[in-house]
């Protein structure tokens, strides 16, 4: 088994946080009605994504009837359909739309991760449980360093948990630590860290971020202007 796989291994397994672990676990058991006759993933959500990926991708957390219901990251809810279709659109995915962990995707030279890997009521976790979960991310980070040439991250709670994943992963981050803001360029020994809204509904429903800044965005990171 390559590294990042025997790592994605190792996240699914994991149960350091009580709360996580109750709440993710009771999500699995009540369901949702529309998705009564499935089966939830109900475990800590991997990274998705090639081993030698260019880009990387960082939200939030698993989605409690997205990732925690499908197994996979941004799958199976609106924010991850307003990702794929953007990744797709700019030719960084196969398809555009995610449904299923068995669906056929495939994401190129993309991966996708988050600072904590387990849905979180309310889609909150605690500054806790994000610094618990925090050296799997730093892993990941290691794991992808050999090719990875650029960092978006999606949200301000996901920027402030990258940050210092990147410096104890052995990156350079400069102090005062950089501000999050939609379009931030950050150049890191290497790499380019950059900020974007996160595709929460809350964001895409209200106009605050659109298709096309998320395209940008993207497009920008992948070098594909």
């Amino acid at each position: 088994m390559d590294p990042l796989a025997e790592l994605d291994r190792r996240v699914a397994d994991c149960r350091a946080c009580p709360r996580l672990v109750d709440w993710r676990e009771e999500v699995a058991r009540t369901k949702r009605a529309a998705f009564a006759d499935q089966t939830y993933w109900g475990r800590a959500v991997p990274g998705f994504g090639p081993p030698d990926a260019r880009l990387l991708i960082v939200g939030l957390a698993p989605a409690a009837h997205g990732g925690n219901r499908t197994g996979r990251m941004f799958t199976g809810d609106r924010s991850g359909d307003v990702l794929y279709q953007a990744l797709y659109d700019v030719g960084l995915a196969s398809r555009p739309t995610a449904v299923s962990a068995d669906d056929g995707l495939e994401l190129h030279g993309v991966r996708v991760t988050s600072p904590v890997h387990c849905a979180p009521p309310a889609n909150k976790p605690t500054p806790g449980e994000r610094d618990t979960c925090r050296p799997w991310l730093v892993q990941e980070l290691r794991l992808l360093r050999p090719t990875l040439r650029s960092v978006v991250v999606l949200g301000a709670f996901g920027w402030q948990a990258t940050l210092p994943a990147l410096a104890e992963a052995g990156w350079n981050v400069p102090r005062p630590r950089p501000v999050f803001g939609h379009g931030a360029r950050v150049p890191l020994d290497g790499i380019d860290l950059f900020g974007c809204f996160h595709v929460s509904q809350r964001n895409t429903f209200t106009g605050r971020l659109t298709p096309e800044m998320l395209r940008e965005v993207l497009r920008s990171a992948a070098g594909l202007h």
